[in-house]
């Protein structure tokens, strides 16, 4: 994926916003019953639009977002009572990606400092909280394992760990709806 990466990360540079691809997921779980719902496209341009939308959602049990950034990188937003927790698959996308780079601001960790020119000889590596859905099945070194597999886009890394938890025909057909 770092030669996937490298080729899309200098025409993500002169991308627009607007040009985003990708999809944002919300995911609960209430008794024992997963749903997914797609988010605003908006979710995928800013990380506060998307910890707002998560934190509206009404639910008893675990409440987490998943964004798929341009099949580039991977965002899990798990908001709760102490603020959001969150994981950045990819923390080399925050030269490309403002919604990466706030949520490296958000983890107060700089801006790897990588010349653009080079990032195809650096391989990628997740920041945050990988221990972030350890209640619902997926242990932090399982996910470390996930994000640092750069043969898979980050929607199959996605996929992985919905089937994981659970969950993985919710998303499916979630990822189907999504932007319609």
């Amino acid at each position: 994926m770092s030669e996937q990466r490298g080729s899309k990360s200098k025409v993500a540079q002169e991308a627009s916003d607007d040009d985003l691809e990708g999809t944002a997921i919300a995911v609960t779980r209430e008794e024992g019953t997963w749903r997914c719902k797609p988010l605003k496209p908006a979710a995928l341009h800013s990380l506060s639009e998307a910890v707002t939308e998560l934190r509206e959602l009404r639910s008893a049990g675990a409440v987490f977002g998943l964004l798929d950034v341009d099949d580039e990188f991977f965002l899990i937003l798990r908001p709760g009572p102490q603020g959001i927790r969150l994981v950045l698959s990819d923390a080399t996308a925050a030269l490309d990606y403002d919604i990466a780079a706030d949520a490296l601001e958000h983890l107060n960790i700089d801006i790897p400092d990588l010349d653009p020119d080079e990032l195809d000889d650096v391989d990628p590596w997740a920041e945050g909280e990988l221990g972030l859905l350890d209640d619902l099945g997926l242990p932090a070194t399982v996910l470390n394992v996930i994000a640092s597999d750069t043969d898979l886009y980050a929607d199959e890394q996605l996929t992985m760990i919905a089937e994981r938890c659970g969950f993985a025909d919710e998303l499916a057909a979630a990822v189907d709806a999504y932007g319609r």
